[in-house]
């Protein structure tokens, strides 16, 4: 028994002396899972013909993609990220609980699929690194975003009703994260964290050929990841 716990301590005592402070000019490079939930509050939209504001709402949903990162130290506590990931696909939702819409479009469309979009969340960040002097890095982070929206498209169900030429402007907004670091042997660690993005866009399109409306969207997800990362 005393032979198995001094075995433990040693066993403990060497994965310790796995953690290995960044420094200045330590560059690292991460992949894996990266979650982006939206916020769940809907957003009305505007029909200027139809009197501006109508009792229909769009709600946009969630996504999981291969998120990257890179990141550049400064020294042992600053440094700078990247983050960077395969395009996102969001479907937007079109809410009308009462029934409204039967009078503007012939038919009803509560929780009818409106139309799709994909997006890049591109977003560079300041990270503040604790000094733990263990294995456990925990960091903090604030950014900039910029959120480029393409290849936009109204769904079969839409486009009958005469919607058409869907198109959501770009975004600049903060960004704000927390984090932490496992440090593995040879260069290696994990890396979970948790972000906020500030993502406003504006959702331009038609109904048939001359009738013009819009939708300002809160997009104002947050972002989970869990990656793996190698220091070089």
């Amino acid at each position: 028994m005393k032979n198995i716990l001094t075995l433990a301590v040693l066993s403990a005592l060497s994965l310790s002396t796995v953690a290995s402070n960044y420094k200045s000019g330590d560059i690292v490079v991460r992949g894996g899972l990266t979650h982006i939930d939206p916020s769940s509050n809907d957003t009305g939209v505007y029909v200027e013909a139809l009197g501006g504001n109508t009792p229909l709402s769009v709600s946009v949903d969630d996504n999981t993609q291969l998120g990257l990162n890179f990141v550049y130290f400064y020294d042992a506590n600053w440094a700078v990220e990247l983050l960077a990931a395969t395009p996102y696909t969001h479907t937007i939702t079109i809410n009308d609980p009462q029934g409204v819409s039967e009078g503007i479009f012939g038919a009803n469309v509560d929780g009818v699929t409106l139309g799709e979009t994909k997006h890049l969340p591109p977003t560079i960040s300041a990270l503040y690194y604790f000094d733990t002097r263990s294995n456990f890095n925990p960091y903090v982070g604030l950014g900039i975003n910029y959120t480029i929206f393409f290849d936009e498209k109204f769904k079969s169900v839409p486009k009958s009703l005469g919607f058409n030429d869907l198109e959501l402007e770009g975004s600049f907004g903060f960004s704000a994260q927390i984090g932490i670091d496992y440090q593995l042997p040879n260069n290696w660690h994990v890396n979970m964290s948790v972000r906020y993005i500030d993502i406003d866009t504006t959702a331009n399109f038609k109904i048939g050929d001359t009738i013009e409306g819009s939708a300002e969207i809160d997009v104002d997800p947050m972002v989970y990841s869990m990656m793996l990362g190698y220091k070089f």
